[in-house]
């Protein structure tokens, strides 16, 4: 039985897959961390957590159009972020990506 190694892409590459795969992309990041899984699973949950902050934002002001610019937005972050774990990068998301870095270190 032949096993390889993949330094952390599957994990990166499940932390983008909704809030479920960011959670299981965690676990599986604890159990084996690497620079990849961890740098990605960071992004990703940086990206959850501006998604999140910014809709409650947007509900509050009630402008459509401004609502439609900050989820396409968040849609190209995730993009951009995604296509980072498939090719096994750790390229920071444009804006807030090395603050991501930085606020959550400790995961």
């Amino acid at each position: 039985m032949e096993t390889t190694t993949d330094n952390g892409k599957t994990v990166a590459i499940i932390s983008y897959i909704t809030l479920i795969g960011w959670i299981i992309a965690l676990i599986m990041n604890n159990g084996n961390k690497t620079a990849l899984g961890s740098f990605h699973v960071r992004q990703s949950l940086g990206i959850i957590c501006v998604s999140v902050i910014l809709s409650i934002i947007i509900s509050f002001v009630g402008i459509s159009v401004l609502s439609w610019i900050v989820q396409l937005a968040i849609v190209v972050f995730w993009l951009l972020g995604l296509i980072s774990a498939i090719q096994g990068e750790m390229k920071p998301v444009p804006v807030f990506g090395e603050q991501f870095q930085d606020w959550f270190k400790g995961i």
